[in-house]
Order: structure tokens, then sequence, then C-alpha cells
């Protein structure tokens, strides 16, 4: 790529819009086709589900691919050799905490059977548990997970910590079994990964007390949805869902109906905080490439 000044494809005009004052010759391609040209120095993915648009980059020479998501399971699947790929850490991890908690709140103070009731009968004050003083558990311990301590912290809760590996201050996955019979609520904020799926199963829920809610916001094969069904149509157990296995859920599926499950259509990173800071990391992704710096986020090079 011998031009002088970075080549950026960027995939909507809003980004376009945002980024309008870099040095840069923007291109605009949302993927849904081939290349507008064979060299590209900055492709920035659009922001839809899956990652099989990523196909279109063979043959295409790029110095780096970034991505608007946080998440990159199935990238190396699609991704031809010869690109470096980069997510999209901090951009989303604050909405998606916001999001965490909304969940959390709603399903502890009962905002789902409000609104079940309003327009067919006059709802009534009713006991419902607080958030004050249970006892969470925060399963990942990344940059979601973090935000989502960050927000829990002013609710006098107590936070149990749960990563990977165990070390200073938090429990590693092997310890699951004697911890969640102690927790109210699980906040499952951990990648998708080979280890991780259907990690919230069958002895994962079966070791929750009565009682207690589990709100995901990590992927949704992250969690058996057959193994949460079971135990919504018990009542034991309560969950609120911004993602799920599949996903979307079909229109007629069961979970929908329960009134101790609450869905979101996998909407945690989509707030107004989303564009300016996806700007904000392709901006200096542009500004380290133009100094022949290493870029930020790398997560996988092909």
């Amino acid at each position: 790529m011998g031009n002088s000044r970075l080549t950026v494809s960027l995939p909507s005009a809003s980004l376009a819009e945002a980024l309008e004052d870099v040095e840069a010759e923007v291109l605009r391609w949302d993927m849904s086709g081939p290349a507008p040209r064979p060299e590209i120095d900055l492709v920035v993915v659009p922001y839809i589900p899956g990652s099989e648009h990523l196909r279109w980059l063979d043959g295409v020479t790029t110095r780096l691919v970034q991505a608007q998501y946080l998440g990159y399971d199935g990238v190396a699947e699609n991704l031809p050799p010869g690109h470096v790929y980069a997510n999209a850490r901090g951009v989303h991890e604050t909405s998606t905490a916001e999001l965490a908690l909304a969940l959390l709140l709603a399903s502890q103070r009962g905002i789902g059977a409000f609104v079940r009731a309003a327009g067919v009968r006059t709802p009534e004050p009713t006991w419902y548990p607080s958030l004050a003083d249970r006892r969470v558990l925060v399963l990942g311990q990344g940059g979601v997970g973090r935000a989502i301590e960050e927000r829990l912290t002013p609710f006098e809760v107590e936070i149990v910590r749960v990563a990977r590996t165990a070390r200073e201050g938090v429990h590693g996955l092997a310890e699951l079994p004697q911890l969640l019979p102690s927790v109210e609520a699980v906040v499952v904020a951990v990648p998708l990964t080979d280890k991780s799926v259907h990690l919230v199963g069958a002895e994962f829920l079966a070791r929750l007390p009565d009682g207690a809610v589990v709100v995901n916001v990590a992927r949704g094969r992250v969690a058996d949805t057959a193994a949460i069904l079971r135990e919504a149509r018990t009542g034991r157990l309560r969950f609120a869902l911004d993602v799920t296995d599949p996903e979307p859920l079909p229109v007629d599926h069961e979970l929908f109906t329960l009134p101790n499950v609450l869905i979101s259509p996998h909407a945690g990173g989509m707030s107004t905080a989303m564009l300016p800071r996806v700007a904000r990391l392709v901006r200096r992704q542009i500004e380290l490439l133009s100094a022949g710096a290493e870029p930020v986020n790398v997560v996988l090079r092909r």
C-alpha cells in the first residue's frame, strides 16, 4: 500500500458523518458485496449479526479489520487468511452493564408484572425482593463484568467475583458448585468459547437457591435454553435474558409466555453511547496506523 494517505472503508453514513474530518481517504462499504478496491488499509465491519460477511475480505489486502462488536466468536472461521482483526473493547461495556442492571432491577422489583397488568387490571402493590442486601455473583471479569460491578456497588450488594481462574479477590470457575447455593442473583458476562458453551446448564441452575435470578448479557449459547426452560416452568428460578439460543427466539417460544422470564433482543450495546465511542476508536486506529504504530484491541491475526 504505497499511498501516504490511509484508506478507510466505513459501513454506514452515520459513522462516515462522525468521522468526516479524519485525515484519510474514506470509502463506503457495508460488506454486502465485493470490496470497492483490492487494497484498503482499515476496514470497519458493519454492526450486523454473524460474521459471514467477513468472507468478502478474501482477496482484499488490509492492515486492520476493525469490528464494532466486543465478542468475536465465529470470526476465526470466517476471516480469510492475511488479516488482523480488532474488537470494539471500550465501546459497549458501559451500555451492556446498564442493561444488565436494568434487567436485574426489573426482575427484582416486579416491573414485568406491573407492565403486564397495565390495561388489564389495576396493578396492586406487592412485596418483591430488594436488590439491596443481596449476594450477587458476577460471572466474568472482563470489561463488561467490571462495568457491571461498578454499577452494582452503589446498590449495597455483596458482590461475588468469578473468572476462569482464581486470583486475589476473584474465585475460579472450579469454585462455582460451592458458591452458587449462597447467592441470590447471577449476572453472566463471560465470552463465548468452547469451554463456556452451556456453562449455565442444568447442574449450574440446580445449585441455585429457590427464587434466585439469572441475568445473561453474554452470549446465548453460554446458557442451555432447555435447562432454563425446565427451571422457568416450575417458577423456582427467575431469568432476565438479553441473549438467547437460538437468537432470535421464535415468536411463539414458551419462554416469552412465562411470568418469571424477561427477554430483551440482544440490545446490550445499542444505545446512543455507541456511535461516538466507535468513532473515537476508529479515529484512534487511523492515527496509530498513520504513525506506523500497532493498533489497539487486536484479538486475532490470520
